[in-house]
């Protein structure tokens, strides 16, 4: 977690406000949640790419285990009633669905296939999958599961959550915005705490447009991409 407040005041203090204009709360918020969707949805991305290169032996310095230790706050393990007359359950009914990991009853874990070997598997009794040898298909635009195999009224469902949001929270005291840390809506980073410099600099980026100050944006673009690049070396 990082503290929602301590990212706030570092973004107005490099924003230097004097000079470039205030960045309300209002407008914090908006900029904070896409700064942070836009961090966590790129873990994917490079994890994939990384996947494909060399790993390294030492566990802290290895790029896909500190990929997959920063993914590992979201994931998440509920279970999920399947619907008795068509065998499939609903992803949408899963608090923050972003990507399914796997699904499984009482350690038997499903094997994911495509529509067409879903289809095949239907249509071919020797090939058929079985108790011990289940089947899923994921249905991407629906976000609807069907199986094949067995029919269990309850499976367990692995899968990655997106970030909760993010919200600063404050009271107005003469006339200025001052950050109530006990609020019950106050919502802080998930993000790892590594993330915290490339969230300022993210949001700092998103404010140029904002505060329509090119220079902002430039520094603040310019000091991200160095910092991605250091990272992917």
């Amino acid at each position: 977690m990082i503290n929602v407040d301590r990212i706030y005041q570092r973004v107005l203090t490099l924003a230097n406000k004097e000079q470039r204009g205030y960045i309300t709360p209002q407008e914090f918020n908006i900029l904070a949640n896409q700064a942070q969707m836009d961090i966590f949805e790129q873990y994917f991305y490079d994890l994939n790419q990384f996947l494909r290169t060399p790993g390294n032996s030492t566990v802290h310095a290895d790029t896909v285990d500190i990929l997959e230790e920063k993914i590992s706050i979201f994931e998440q393990t509920v279970p999920a009633n399947v619907s008795v007359t068509e065998n499939t359950i609903s992803l949408d009914a899963l608090p923050g669905f972003y990507r399914l990991t796997s699904i499984a009853f009482q350690n038997v874990f499903y094997e994911s296939v495509s529509k067409k070997e879903f289809r095949l598997f239907q249509l071919s009794p020797l090939a058929k999958p079985t108790t011990r040898r289940p089947v899923y298909m994921l249905d991407r635009a629906d976000h609807i599961v069907s199986f094949l195999g067995r029919q269990d009224p309850v499976v367990d469902v692995d899968y990655i959550r997106i970030p909760n949001l993010v919200n600063w929270t404050y009271v107005v005291v003469g006339g200025k915005a001052l950050h109530n840390s006990t609020a019950g809506d106050i919502g802080h980073f998930e993000l790892h705490p590594s993330e915290e410099t490339d969230l300022v600099l993210k949001i700092l980026t998103l404010a140029g447009f904002t505060l329509k100050d090119p220079g902002l944006y430039q520094a603040a673009a310019s000091e991200d991409m160095k910092n991605t690049q250091q990272e992917k070396q």
